[in-house]
């Protein structure tokens, strides 16, 4: 089995830092993403538990970038988006194991193409 080539950076953050979340990424080699609008489900209950403000609305940054960049990407949004801020956001990473469209294919996905 072919080891993952890309990794899913997911980056929530409120609204109105998605691009600065971007900017960063782009500095450290990420050609673009995908920003979608959310809103936060967070209680009342864990405003008071954490003592922090939860602003409803959240802005979900979607980057698809090669492996061996990831952990800079993520410590860069980390340092310069300040994530760590209480309730400021959240960022982390998932593998995906193929990868079709926008020029780039998987070579697990080209093998079955050909056959």
């Amino acid at each position: 089995m072919a080891e993952n080539v890309f990794e899913a950076i997911i980056c929530i953050v409120n609204a109105g830092f998605s691009d600065s979340v971007m900017a960063v990424a782009r500095e450290c080699g990420a050609g673009g993403g995908t920003v979608l609008n959310a809103r936060g489900t967070a209680r009342e209950e864990a405003e008071k538990l954490f003592h922090i403000s939860i602003q409803p609305e959240k802005e979900i940054v979607l980057i698809l970038v090669k492996k061996e960049i990831r952990d800079t990407i993520l410590h860069a949004i980390y340092k310069e988006v300040c994530l760590n801020t209480l309730g400021q956001g959240i960022a982390f990473s998932v593998p995906v194991d193929e990868v079709i469209g926008i020029g780039t294919t998987t070579k697990p996905i080209l093998k079955e193409a050909e056959k």
